[in-house]
């Protein structure tokens, strides 16, 4: 494993454990360059996903699936949320696995963002709305209202 900090190509496992949720096993390593440490996790990945995006001129984009990515807009959402990193943890694995075993290596980004949706929805009215509103690519403060009315209207019922 190459050092993110002198870019050495070899590094010393110190200790190997498994995640909360067992979905990956967490590393810490020492660089023999330079002697950093350094974490780094190990995960199953059953499949390449590439996700299909709509261009806003009818054509179709293409591009690798990234955890990380997800992870990132899932966390935004989230920010300064009283939600454990833990469960924003297990939220993003559930929609990958989800994703792998959907039986089809291309997924539209549009199912991602609707999983995503359903996902924070249980998690975090807040987040939710959050998310949605980039989602669906909220224009005035009048959508935000009509949203959050809807999201109101489904958590009294």
């Amino acid at each position: 494993m190459r050092c993110p900090f002198c870019g050495h190509e070899d590094s010393q496992v110190k200790d190997s454990r498994s995640t909360e949720d067992g979905a990956a096993i967490r590393r810490r390593r020492q660089c023999e360059g330079c002697a950093a440490r350094f974490t780094t996790f190990e995960r199953i990945q059953l499949r390449e996903l590439v996700v299909v995006k709509n261009e806003g001129s009818g054509g179709v984009r293409r591009e690798a699936f990234e955890r990380e990515k997800l992870m990132r807009s899932v966390a935004i959402a989230c920010r300064k949320r009283p939600i454990d990193a833990v469960r924003i943890e297990k939220l993003v694995s559930g929609i990958q696995r989800q994703l792998e075993t959907l039986g089809d290596s291309e997924i539209a980004s549009k199912l991602i963002g609707e999983m995503v949706m359903e996902g924070l929805k249980g998690l975090d009215s807040v987040a939710y709305i959050r998310f949605a509103s980039v989602y669906k690519d909220f224009r005035e403060a009048r959508d935000f209202e009509e949203f959050a009315g809807s999201v109101s209207e489904v958590a009294k019922g």
